[in-house]
């Protein structure tokens, strides 16, 4: 299949212009017919004319839909916004701390490839066994990120934090986890999660 010719740009357009006001016609008489693929040369001083629209501006982030604030929710902040799936009596003490956990995991430390599978055996087990409110300690995060990250793929501060929530709310546990919440302070703050299972 031929390809079609693209045309002259602009700016080839003026170098054949000049190329051929400083050549010789072999054929005067052919000379005065137009090559295919130029169009007048644009008179001295005169910009050419662009071939095609110029693009309308673009910002960054123009299309985004903004949030409340200016800023995303923190993880504290979407777990506040849930809806309460459990008793709300029960809900209100428990994020008063006054309810005492039954089993409680120690994820700190641990990677994210660890920290999956232990937090699914643990809260299966629980389930299995009865218990209602369990206890997830993630820890708060590193300050900066640790020497085996590297410089090209750094981990962001909290990362247990963020991603236990999801892990929670996906299968297998999300048909048996009925509520997560953050733990008050006496139970380990930012750094732990209540997670109420449903009945077994």
């Amino acid at each position: 299949m031929a390809r079609r010719p693209r045309g002259l740009r602009p700016e080839e357009q003026e170098l054949w212009h000049r190329v051929a006001r400083s050549a010789t016609p072999l054929h005067p008489a052919r000379a005065k017919t137009e090559h295919p693929l130029t169009t007048p040369a644009p008179k001295p001083g005169q910009p050419p004319k662009p071939d095609h629209a110029p693009l309308p501006v673009f910002r960054i982030g123009q299309s985004a839909s903004p949030t409340p604030g200016g800023a995303a929710p923190s993880r504290a902040e979407g777990l506040a916004a849930a809806p309460v799936r459990m008793d709300r009596k029960a809900f209100v003490r428990l994020r008063q701390g006054k309810l005492t956990p039954e089993a409680r995991i120690d994820l700190h430390g641990l990677t994210l490839a660890d920290a999956h599978p232990e937090l699914i055996r643990f809260i299966l087990a629980s389930h299995g066994a009865g218990r209602r409110l369990v206890l997830v300690i993630t820890g708060k995060g590193q300050d900066r990120d640790g020497p085996d990250d590297g410089p090209l793929f750094p981990q962001r501060r909290g990362v247990l934090r963020r991603q236990v929530p999801l892990w929670l709310s996906a299968p297998p546990l999300a048909r048996i986890v009925q509520q997560v919440a953050q733990a008050h302070r006496r139970h380990g703050g930012e750094g732990a999660f209540y997670v109420y299972l449903s009945r077994s």
